[in-house]
């Protein structure tokens, strides 16, 4: 999978919302690693995602447009 710009940006948008959703959202002490740690894994998350979507039985890797 070629790493487009259009991934690049859902990437960072999924980042920024999940990272805000969890850092505004909790009182504990360690707020920020939290916060990270899970839209890190959320990106991570959804770039395996679009790898295994994109995969065909052929071997070709389709584009998602």
């Amino acid at each position: 999978m070629t790493f487009k710009p259009k991934y690049i940006v859902f990437g960072i948008i999924t980042f920024v919302i999940i990272f805000l959703m969890n850092y505004l959202g909790n009182d504990a002490p360690d707020k920020l690693s939290r916060a990270l740690l899970t839209a890190v894994a959320a990106v991570v998350g959804l770039g395996i995602g679009m790898w295994i979507y994109s995969k065909n039985k052929d071997g070709n890797h389709p584009d998602f447009d």
